[in-house]
């Protein structure tokens, strides 16, 4: 399998430098590795979770570095990049200079609110959840019209601890930020970080993994581990969910340029 999306110390909440995420997928039999740490944001978006933009020449370099040192796993250099409106316009300039691998897309703020920080997770019981639900997917449907990104992560992140509306609803707000996806090209993340969250959950849930699968969006897979151990974690949940929706394939990617390869297909350097 390929990890597609795994962070490293910079970006404060986790542990582990690149070299110990690389001999854990190494460990474990992942093919691909791919580094998507938290981008930097120069306008001081959201700190506590993030590289500052000075610090970025040393994650770019300890993934460098982590590639060279051994042929297995093929590692790949990215980001996790937010987007949140006054983000649009650095993002719109640096992503393409930075020659990353991929860039993932995620939303994890509905104006002020850190929806998925459990510092902030007491909101939750003062919101009105499906108006939240509905104001994510439309910032996720200005996430894909913007086609600066090339994967959505964890598409339905509002769900981590546990906060939901009906699956009705959840379809019907959700199939409008689908179809911007799908019109994008972009790809879409199967991400078992969920698992280890209060939803004990895989992102996406099986109804909206099954709507990508009618919009032939293509997937990938993640841990978005902050831990070394938690590389390509529970991947066979993963692969099972992927297939019983009817995948046959899975995003391979280099320097933002994207193939389809079949489930278990190997690593090409």
């Amino acid at each position: 399998m390929y990890d597609y999306h795994v962070h490293s110390a910079l970006c404060r909440h986790a542990t582990g430098a690149a070299a110990d995420y690389v001999l854990a997928a190494r460990t474990t039999g992942v093919a691909e590795l791919g580094f998507t740490d938290h981008a930097p944001a120069p306008d001081g978006y959201d700190p506590g979770n993030r590289m500052v933009m000075e610090q970025f020449p040393r994650y770019r370099d300890e993934v460098a570095a982590a590639a060279a040192a051994a042929p297995e796993p093929v590692v790949l250099f990215g980001i996790e990049a937010d987007y949140y409106p006054a983000g649009v316009g650095f993002l719109r300039d640096w992503l393409p200079a930075q020659k990353f691998d991929l860039v993932l897309g995620a939303v994890h703020y509905i104006g002020g609110w850190g929806f998925d920080n459990p510092t902030a997770l007491r909101a939750w019981e003062s919101v009105d959840v499906t108006g939240a639900w509905r104001e994510y997917f439309r910032l996720l449907g200005e996430l894909a019209a913007t086609r600066l990104f090339d994967v959505v992560a964890h598409l339905d992140l509002p769900k981590k601890f546990g906060h939901r509306p009906k699956d009705r609803e959840v379809i019907e707000m959700a199939q409008p930020a689908l179809d911007r996806i799908a019109a994008a090209g972009m790809g879409l993340e199967i991400s078992t970080s969920g698992l280890r969250k209060a939803v004990k959950e895989i992102y996406p849930s099986p109804f909206l993994l099954a709507l990508a699968r009618e919009r032939q969006i293509p997937i990938c897979f993640g841990s978005d581990a902050h831990r070394p151990e938690d590389v390509a974690f529970a991947f066979d949940q993963a692969l099972a969910l992927a297939r019983a929706a009817g995948y046959a394939q899975m995003l391979q990617f280099r320097k933002r340029e994207k193939q389809l390869v079949p489930l278990d297909a190997p690593a090409k350097a």
